[in-house]
């Protein structure tokens, strides 16, 4: 059991936090989407509250717009939850897997996996669950899937009865998912492998070769998802 104990204490994740938050505008003019009150607390205190109830120890946010306000906020946060917190800063937009590459030492800082979480998601956050399947699988990803209504507005993920995903479809005409990639993982320190330091995206680059390794699992979302990034959702989901 002591392996699997320290593992624990080392338990990571990194948010990107990267946008501009254009779409949320006038609200992120003064201030950065990620402090954006949602429910009456800034929308990432959310994730940081249910990373730390599931044992994470450590969080990184990787920054590039507004970040000094960040700083001064989430610090003060993290202190109170007991959690560690480290900003990586972007010189450049690096997507959506490119920040991974740049925090590398901190997540393969152990053989542990670590989460990967959009900003702008709300939902009952399955962290406990997210990583029994992981472990049960034994492969290098995970990702949570979530059921939508309209899945030609979204790439749809394909994946067969243990969850091993077959492919990805952008904006399908004809109906072939109805599950979406709902901006959750659970990667293996060895995907850092399989980024370099410079704008890449994580769903078009990374997970496709993956999946064409055998290496990426699905999980379903049970409940409520929301992409709060949108201003009718936004208000929705207010």
């Amino acid at each position: 059991m002591r392996g699997t104990e320290s593992n624990i204490h080392e338990m990571r994740a990194l948010i990107l936090v990267g946008g501009y938050g254009t779409r949320l505008r006038p609200l992120t003019l003064s201030r950065p989407k990620p402090l954006v009150e949602f429910a009456n607390k800034p929308m990432l205190l959310h994730q940081m509250e249910a990373l730390v109830e599931a044992g994470v120890t450590e969080i990184v946010l990787a920054v590039s717009y507004r970040a000094e306000q960040m700083e001064q906020e989430l610090s003060e946060e993290a202190k109170k939850l007991g959690v560690s917190l480290t900003f990586s800063h972007e010189t450049e937009p690096l997507g959506t897997a490119g920040p991974l590459a740049l925090a590398k030492d901190i997540l393969g800082a152990s053989d542990a996996p670590f989460f990967v979480l959009n900003s702008d998601i709300i939902c009952e956050f399955p962290f406990k669950d997210m990583m029994a399947f992981h472990r049960s699988h034994g492969q290098e990803g995970t990702i949570v899937v979530t059921k939508v209504e309209e899945p030609s507005k979204y790439g749809v993920v394909v994946y067969g009865e243990q969850g091993r995903i077959q492919s990805f479809i952008e904006k399908p005409q004809e109906f072939v998912s109805n599950k979406i990639n709902a901006g959750m993982y659970i990667l293996n320190p060895s995907v850092l492998r399989r980024i370099q330091l410079r704008p890449t995206s994580i769903e078009k680059e990374v997970f496709p070769e993956m999946v064409d390794d055998g290496q990426l699992y699905a999980m379903e979302l049970q409940g409520f998802w929301m992409d709060v990034g949108q201003p009718r959702d936004f208000l929705t989901g207010c």
